[in-house]
Parts: C-alpha cells; sequence; structure tokens
C-alpha cells in the first residue's frame, strides 16, 4: 500500500469515493486537498477487477482537518477495497505525523470502523445523541500519537 498526500488532481477520484459515506462534505474535501489534509491510499492498480475505475485510482483516504490537535473528517476505502488494512495503514501515517491528539466520530452501529479504532488505541471521550442526520448518536474519539509509536 502507497499512502501519499492527496493533489487537487485526485478530487474526481475522491469524490467517487466520498459517495460511500454517510455525511460526506465535498467542500472541506476541496480545502483539505488544496492545503494538505488529505491522505490517499494510491494502491489500486490500473488493471484493478475488484469494482474499481481502473487508471490506478485511490482505494481510500483520510481528510483531517487541524484544530486543537487533529480530528479525522472523513475516512473512506472503496467498498470493494475493505478489510485489507487501508483504512489503518491511513491512520497510521496521520497518528505517525501528528504532534498532538488526533479526534473522530464514529456512528454507534459501525461496529467495524469502532474495531479498528479500538485497535490503534482510540479512547472513547463521550456519546453524541442523534448526532448524524439520521438520528444516530456518534462516538467522539482521541488518539494518542506517542501511544501509537510506542505500540509500533
Amino acid at each position: 500500500m502507497t499512502v501519499r498526500r492527496g493533489r487537487p488532481a485526485d478530487e474526481p477520484a475522491l469524490r467517487r469515493l466520498q459517495t460511500h459515506l454517510r455525511e460526506p462534505s465535498p467542500s472541506l474535501l476541496s480545502h483539505g486537498l488544496r492545503t494538505g489534509g488529505v491522505l490517499v491510499d494510491a494502491a489500486t492498480p490500473a488493471a484493478d477487477t475488484t469494482g474499481g475505475t481502473g487508471g490506478g485510482d485511490p482505494a481510500g483516504y483520510l481528510l483531517a482537518v487541524a484544530g486543537d490537535g487533529l480530528h479525522v473528517a472523513e475516512l473512506v476505502v472503496r467498498p470493494a477495497r475493505r478489510r485489507e488494512g487501508r483504512a489503518s495503514a491511513l491512520l497510521s501515517r496521520l497518528l505517525a505525523d501528528a504532534t498532538g491528539p488526533v479526534t473522530l466520530l464514529v456512528a454507534v452501529d459501525n461496529g467495524p470502523a469502532r474495531r479498528l479504532y479500538d485497535s490503534l488505541g482510540f479512547e472513547r471521550v463521550e456519546r453524541r445523541p442523534a448526532f448524524y442526520d439520521d438520528g444516530t448518536d456518534a462516538l467522539l474519539l482521541v488518539g494518542d500519537p506517542a501511544q501509537a509509536a510506542d505500540d509500533r
């Protein structure tokens, strides 16, 4: 897997991936590509036969925004490429580069994502009732880059 910084030329492919998110933010993605806040898993080969569009399109991306530390605003992997360690590689790269806490929100009903975050040492900070438009609760999680480095 190759994790690299996103670039504006990635935007069409990332917008296709963004359709798999519960609540995408197209304007935030555009801004993140311009400011270096996007990490891309560029590992989809041109001869992809697993449902990708071919041509070396990204298999996934992570959009982080700065605040009090970093906040993962979006993380998505092409459905046909999930369970291959791609989201883990994106998060591990972000944690390796971070100098402060990394936060994210996850829907309480998203078991696979919660297991991933647990495996990377993210801890629950709070529950946000009816956070998503469909009324689903979210959990705010925080990851410690120093802890992630100790685990490597």
